[in-house]
């Protein structure tokens, strides 16, 4: 297979995704699963894959990549990637492949790869060293081929352990509706409330690469529409939904609003403080202010973090962290092998729901005290240059260029961070008021923009 052959826009910043069978495909799998393979040289790989239509193909090459690489298989099947990320830590795999595109539409899928403990594949390899090295395909020929030592599924431990980790055993009754978008949490939640004290009304638990009822993407607000009428129909106390690959979930309160994900880590993180009090606690740079002063008030170390799974993972084992939470609805725990998982993120909300004694929208409505904006994206020509001419029109405002460029105000803030895949510019705001949330939103996109607007701060 030759350099050209292979697209290079699939390796993303932290995961490689892209379109079955033009960008990726069988082919393409193999040699990049090959190339993982001859950088770390694992003894034994963990394999998974997710439910989309290409998977157990793209699988076969993943596995098979791994046998000629001269590693021996476990092969866990249909898997959430939380599951997977399980697997390779108690299976004491030297790596692991899991086939997935997460939320992404139908028409896409993907690898996450992973090393021992299961650690992000970007902390032992870069995705720009390990195009060159898939598309060279200069492999070598191991003294014997690996052999697949199992195929079995981890459904029964898993839940059994990330149950014993939330801590929870009664659920109090409550109504919950629970949107599995068609994805593989559909697999898992069965078994999570088998025995539960509690009405769980099920919502497209079929895992199915069609997607045939909406896209399992949380942050999508329109993919919330069924979980929403469906908790307001049947008075639930909450509604939970997750994404394809269940390392997501997003929550709906009683009343039928979504709760962004910086606000679910916040509610969270204070759980997670009265288990280990004065506890580090991760959360991202499009994080609400709220949730700094909310980790602060509860005893925690609040600490402002890059936006992504690999890099905050890898923060959180150099400082420690016991929990972290970003935007984006995803929830990292400390205690479940440093990893993100919905399951336990969905068992720790109820958990507090339980110990508050009062509904979400309660819980929730002090901690959004501020006037946020949604992501909003720009295509830039240059957003280098986009960027540093943006800093110049607010430079009297405090500076913090860790991912892309935050800038804060006394009654507002900004942050302006580019795109790891395509010339785009994403801008979260947030402000004091609601008036002037807008106000600096089209302010601020005048200039990224390139349409004149007169700057205040």
């Amino acid at each position: 297979m030759s350099m050209k052959q292979i697209d290079s826009s699939i390796f993303r910043a932290y995961d490689i995704r892209g379109t079955y069978p033009d960008q990726l495909n069988e082919d393409v799998v193999y040699h990049v699963v090959r190339a993982y393979a001859e950088k770390l040289k694992p003894k034994l790989a963990v394999v998974g894959r997710d439910m989309r239509l290409s998977s157990p193909s793209l699988t076969e090459q993943a596995i098979q990549a791994l046998l000629d690489g001269g590693s021996d298989v476990i092969d866990v099947g249909l898997t959430t990637t939380p599951m997977y990320y399980y697997s390779v830590n108690v299976l004491n795999a030297n790596a692991g492949v899991m086939v997935t595109a997460s939320h992404n539409p139908k028409a896409y899928n993907g690898l996450k790869l992973t090393g021992p403990l299961a650690t992000p594949s970007i902390d032992y390899i870069s995705n720009d060293d390990l195009y060159k090295d898939a598309s060279a395909a200069d492999f070598e020929t191991p003294s014997k081929p690996g052999r697949i030592i199992d195929r079995t599924s981890m459904i029964d431990r898993y839940t059994r352990d990330v149950l014993e980790a939330s801590g929870i055993n009664k659920f109090g009754g409550l109504k919950l509706v629970v949107d599995a978008g068609n994805g593989m949490d559909g697999i898992v939640l069965p078994e999570l409330f088998k025995n539960a004290d509690c009405e769980v009304i099920p919502l497209y638990w079929d895992p199915d690469g069609n997607f045939p009822n909406h896209e399992a993407n949380p942050l999508k607000e329109e993919t919330l529409d069924d979980l929403k009428q469906k908790v307001l129909e049947t008075k639930a106390n909450l509604g939970i939904a997750y994404d394809g690959d269940g390392d997501r979930v997003g929550f709906v309160d009683e009343t039928g609003k979504h709760i962004p994900g910086d606000i679910v880590t916040a509610i969270l993180a204070k759980t997670m403080l009265k288990e280990k009090p004065r506890a580090e606690i991760i959360y991202d740079v499009r994080s609400s202010w709220s949730v700094k002063e909310e980790i602060e008030k509860a005893g925690g170390k609040p600490v402002m973090w890059k936006v992504g799974h690999a890099l905050i993972k890898k923060k959180m084992r150099e400082i420690g962290a016991y929990f972290g939470g970003e935007l984006s609805s995803h929830y990292y725990f400390q205690k479940f092998y440093i990893t993100d998982n919905g399951d336990l993120a969905m068992l720790t909300m109820l958990k507090t729901i339980l110990a508050e004694g009062k509904p979400l929208s309660e819980i929730a409505k002090p901690i959004m005290r501020y006037f946020h904006s949604e992501e909003i994206n720009s295509k830039v020509a240059d957003p280098a240059a986009k960027i540093a001419e943006v800093k110049e029109c607010y430079q009297n405002g405090r500076i913090i260029e860790l991912d892309g460029m935050t800038i804060e105000f006394d009654d507002w803030w900004f942050n302006l961070r580019p795109s790891q895949t395509e010339p785009v510019l994403r801008l979260n705001v947030e402000a004091k008021t609601k008036d002037l949330l807008e106000s600096k939103v089209s302010e601020i996109l005048g200039i990224v923009r390139a349409v004149p607007a007169k700057v205040s701060s």
